[in-house]
């Protein structure tokens, strides 16, 4: 379990980006070597995150990598040259661009081999982007097809241009549009994180200097269950934060149904009434989920 409300992309060529999102309040931090570096700078930018991965001072955060597109010349030896050189140091390995469960096997399988030959003390998960028309057709065989993957990430701005959606789209609400763009597409994706176990995230919103609009684009995913969203810009972090955290007044509420409701269980009750609501398992299902999260968070 780990927590995800924040995750911070950062370009792997920056090394002063880098170390700045080090320091950051981010759950997580990326290190980008596909879409925010250059192809002239893919071979410089993979040493930059080897070295600030074992050099920087991380904190508590959760450390990732975004290597390259599988159908690319680097991404075999991004994964090697990370893995071998700073797999000690790395928690997540992040996969953009999958198409099918077949392409986590493969990082899985090639990753098996790197910790066993490096004896690394720690098993690397990962987390993989939906945002290819193919993944969305395949989503519930990707979330099941490794035991290492933690969450599917929903990428809306290569889903737009695979799917042909209007470029005014990407960003969020298409304001001809009725209604939320993105629905079906987080939807299906939070239904099929939910279903293997494992989390949905939100992906980026490129409008930095429009908190309102990330704001609304985090309370939409929340909504259908997603557990964080990537921020490209540090002024998104502490709006991912609030959004993807439980309420305390909210936190408090479901400590004392969950108590009020195992005590009534004790007595062979099966339906309560609590503070004016009647209360039955199903209620308490749910309520359970914000328990969890408040119990990661540390509330």
């Amino acid at each position: 379990m780990r927590l995800r409300r924040s995750e911070l992309s950062t370009p792997g060529s920056n090394e002063h980006m880098i170390a700045k999102a080090a320091a950051s309040a981010a759950d997580l931090v990326l290190i980008d070597l596909e879409d925010a570096v250059a192809p002239n700078e893919k071979v410089s930018a993979r040493a930059k995150a080897i070295h600030s991965l074992a050099s920087l001072d991380w904190g508590q955060k959760t450390r990732a990598v975004r290597v390259n597109d599988l159908e690319t010349e680097f991404a075999y030896q991004d994964i090697i040259s990370v893995v071998e050189e700073a797999g000690e140091y790395l928690d997540i390995l992040i996969v953009p661009k999958v198409k099918s469960a077949r392409d986590v096997w493969w990082v899985d399988t090639l990753l098996s081999q790197i910790e066993k030959h490096r004896r690394l003390s720690h098993r690397i998960g990962l987390e993989v982007l939906i945002e290819e028309v193919e993944a969305m057709l395949n989503v519930e065989e990707i979330a099941r097809a490794s035991s290492r993957l933690e969450a599917l990430i929903f990428g809306p701005g290569d889903y737009s241009a695979s799917q042909g959606v209007d470029r005014k789209g990407i960003e969020g609400t298409h304001h001809s549009y009725p209604g939320d763009l993105w629905h079906y597409a987080r939807n299906k994706i939070a239904i099929a994180a939910r279903a293997a176990g494992i989390d949905a995230i939100d992906g980026a919103y490129a409008d930095f200097k429009n908190a309102s609009g990330y704001e609304g684009e985090c309370v939409r995913a929340h909504t259908l269950g997603f557990v964080g969203k990537w921020a490209i810009h540090p002024s998104q972090i502490p709006i991912s934060n609030q959004i993807f955290s439980p309420d305390p007044a909210e936190v408090a509420y479901a400590r004392r149904l969950d108590a009020a409701y195992t005590q009534a269980l004790a007595q062979g009750q099966g339906a309560i009434a609590f503070e004016g609501k009647m209360v039955d398992a199903a209620i308490v299902r749910s309520v359970k989920n914000i328990i969890a999260r408040a119990d990661l968070i540390g509330m």
